[in-house]
């Protein structure tokens, strides 16, 4: 007896093409590369004029565009010719909210991305199985994508810091110590926005070598103390606060409890951590730090938690979770005392 021919669902296919696609996702980093929008601020342009001011082709570019307007990312408003759209705008390097730089095209991940299946069957990072040697090693050696990585995770910034600034009480600290704080982006976001602040920033000496120019940038310099080292080695002591901002996700329980001893070692018992971090929702409504998760599996290796995983670390460490404070950014924010 033959089988029944199973009902073509058109729209679940037409989801998953869309969802599987990493086409569009390229395709956007790589007129972030160029700085298509840029050239858009006064107005459409034609394909022929934008492949000019970008050193692009123009057959190329104009199919990238006619893609990318398809989803709503720019727009054709003749023949060859097009203009920006609202998500197109953020793409502009002098958008107040600019995100050009936190889609950067890194080869170093996209080649960690096609052995992704690695992690999946391992639950090891696919970094290390694509180029042999750990996330943070290899930034040590590449300069200037550990720079571009510090770039992109300073777009983000733009979008954190009010939020964490209205969720907690940053005015009644006294010195804030960012651990693994890279360029120094964050930190100095703070210092800016309360003015009472002084700051003490920590990471490897080659992530920190640009704080300075940061620093300055801000206005901050003279508030802010640069230190270089590893967080697993030693920790300034002294500061009322320290903050760790997406750091433990990236880190499996072992070495996440070492950089906690790190930083209990250094406080003082008067001092606070605050520790922001994507937390796993239960269910299966969607959370973009699902996302972030995978993105911690495929680099680095380390997981993203929930709260009783988190409760659970600060315990092993010397420390107590004390109060949670949801922000309206991807993070929540903790606050862990000394035991």
């Amino acid at each position: 007896m033959a089988m029944a021919q199973p009902r073509i669902h058109l729209e679940a296919v037409l989801r998953l093409a869309e969802l599987a696609d990493y086409i569009i996702p390229f395709t956007i980093r790589a007129v972030c590369e160029l700085g298509v929008a840029d050239h858009l601020t006064g107005g459409p342009l034609p394909v022929a004029e934008l492949a000019a001011a970008t050193g692009a082709h123009p057959g190329a570019l104009g199919r990238a565009l006619r893609a990318l307007a398809c989803k709503g990312i720019f727009t054709e408003v003749a023949p060859g010719c097009y203009g920006l759209t609202p998500p197109a705008e953020l793409l502009r390097s002098d958008h107040p909210l600019s995100l050009r730089a936190a889609y950067p095209l890194l080869p170093g991940d996209v080649l960690a991305w096609g052995c992704f299946d690695y992690s999946l069957r391992t639950g090891e990072p696919a970094f290390e199985q694509a180029h042999g040697q750990s996330y943070y090693d290899y930034l040590a050696e590449h300069p200037e994508a550990s720079a571009r990585v510090d770039r992109s995770v300073q777009c983000v910034n733009t979008y954190l810091l009010p939020s964490v600034s209205r969720a907690y009480n940053w005015g009644g600290l006294g010195t804030v110590a960012d651990v693994g704080g890279g360029n120094g982006a964050f930190l100095a976001g703070l210092l800016a926005r309360h003015k009472g602040l002084r700051g003490v920033l920590l990471d490897l000496p080659h992530v920190v070598a640009g704080a300075a120019a940061v620093m300055a940038a801000a206005g901050v310099k003279d508030r802010c103390e640069v230190v270089a080292g590893s967080f697993f080695e030693r920790v300034p002591a002294g500061a009322d606060a320290y903050v760790l901002k997406t750091i433990l996700h990236d880190w499996d329980d072992e070495r996440a409890c070492a950089i906690l001893r790190s930083v209990r070692a250094a406080m003082d018992p008067a001092s606070r951590l605050l520790v922001m971090e994507p937390i796993l929702p239960l269910g299966d409504t969607y959370d973009i730090a699902k996302l972030m998760d995978l993105n911690s599996l495929a680099l680095a290796g380390g997981p993203d938690r929930d709260l009783e995983q988190i409760r659970d670390l600060l315990s092993q460490t010397g420390l107590r979770l004390a109060q949670v404070f949801p922000t309206s950014h991807a993070l929540t924010l903790f606050e862990a005392l000394p035991v």
